[in-house]
């Protein structure tokens, strides 16, 4: 920094915003000297990066993709640089020197780290200073989104699946073992419990359970060559197993929901990036103790910016909090974004300062823990060259819970 610069800074109102917000906001100067400066120039960006390492003809490159959202500029004091002219002087004191940017109305991706593909909405601010290198500062916040409400008709339609297998031993026909699962709605909020019912009939004579996960799937895409590049990353998020089911009995069960969280992570995201997509699956089964599993069904959900209201209930306000650890979008952060912190001597002394992380919306929550064999799968496939107010759904209470 220049040494009559004291203080350079850039200050937002929040640090997360939705799409067609007003984004304000303010430069602050503090100058030692009266300073010939051109212009104070702001630059409003959003942008989708993916980026990994291939091997062509025994030849390890990278290969990456950038796709902007947003690229706007404003002027905040002085001139721009095409404008003639003498160059203005800053007088020396303390500057606040406010801007606005007007966020658009369509969909936005919501903000995303992961080691192979970002989504990062930032301020760069230049002082333009003629005849010396113009500071720049960075300022990143998050955009929620896309606008994925609970409410619209086609999740609030129940989805239902059946199936049922008939085994043999010696030769002799066993009873059937039959699964039937009913997902209330299709979409949730981060923090909701997923409303889900499931009936067993056990006509085997071996212990049978339900087993209920949730996969989170990332397919990162390059466009190179005809068809471009794409890489796919799955992880099971959670997974829980249900009581027993005795042989030759029956059972039902309404209160899966106590069991079954979204824990905070990203929203949903299909045809709103060209260069990353999420999904998330509720994978339903049985567990057979002789056999292994079967009777495997799947449900698409969509995790949800907007959550579930029950009409004239008190609003609340939602809460905004980091990724899961478990999950793309939270178990990476980058290296420019965490400030190392000088040892000495104390127990802390290696802890890492995290200058940002993306916060995704949540209803207010009881954490609960639910098994989870955190496995991810990568694969490669190449094709060619590829806080508001709002009325909630009060949640259930669990015993074995701590509040966050």
């Amino acid at each position: 920094m220049i040494d009559y610069i004291r203080k350079f800074d850039i200050e937002l109102e929040r640090e997360h915003y939705y799409a067609g917000e007003t984004l304000r906001g303010s430069v602050v100067i503090e100058n030692t000297e009266n300073v010939r400066i051109r212009g104070v120039r702001v630059f409003l960006r959003g942008k989708a990066h993916a980026e990994w390492k291939i091997t062509r003809g025994g030849e390890r490159r990278a290969v990456k993709e950038d796709v902007y959202f947003i690229d706007e500029k404003a002027l905040v004091w002085g001139k721009d640089k095409h404008d003639d002219g003498s160059i203005p002087i800053l007088p020396r004191g303390d500057h606040h020197f406010p801007f606005d940017f007007q966020l658009p109305e369509c969909a936005l991706p919501c903000s995303f780290e992961s080691r192979m593909g970002t989504i990062r909405y930032y301020l760069r601010v230049l002082i333009d200073i003629p005849y010396a290198s113009p500071p720049q500062g960075l300022k990143y916040f998050t955009i929620i989104g896309p606008h994925i409400d609970c409410m619209v008709d086609r999740y609030m339609t129940p989805v239902s699946c059946s199936d049922q297998s008939q085994r043999c031993c010696l030769c002799c026909m066993i009873g059937p073992i039959s699964l039937d699962a009913t997902l209330d709605r299709s979409a949730y909020c981060c923090g909701e419990n997923i409303k889900m019912k499931c009936s067993v009939e056990n006509g085997s004579d071996q212990n049978v359970w339900i087993i209920c996960r949730l996969i989170q799937k990332v397919e990162y895409r390059i466009s190179k060559g005809v068809l471009g590049l794409t890489k796919d990353v799955s992880h099971k998020i959670w997974e829980y197993k249900g009581p027993t089911v005795s042989p030759h009995s029956s059972e039902t069960f309404h209160d899966l929901y106590k069991h079954l969280q979204v824990p905070v992570m990203p929203p949903t995201l299909n045809e709103v990036c060209k260069v990353i997509e999420i999904d998330y699956i509720i994978k339903v089964s049985l567990g057979l103790e002789k056999s292994g599993e079967d009777l495997e069904m799947e449900f698409p959900v969509d995790i949800a910016t907007v959550p579930f209201r029950i009409p004239n209930s008190k609003p609340l306000e939602l809460g905004y909090e980091i990724a899961d650890e478990r999950v793309e979008g939270g178990m990476y952060i980058s290296p420019e974004f965490q400030l190392g912190q000088v040892y000495d001597g104390t127990a802390n002394s290696h802890d890492e300062i995290v200058l940002y992380r993306p916060v995704y919306v949540c209803v207010p929550h009881e954490r609960f823990s639910v098994t989870n064999a955190n496995n991810a799968v990568s694969s490669d496939r190449c094709k060619g060259e590829t806080s508001r107010q709002l009325q909630q759904q009060p949640q259930q209470p669990n015993t074995e819970s701590t509040s966050v």
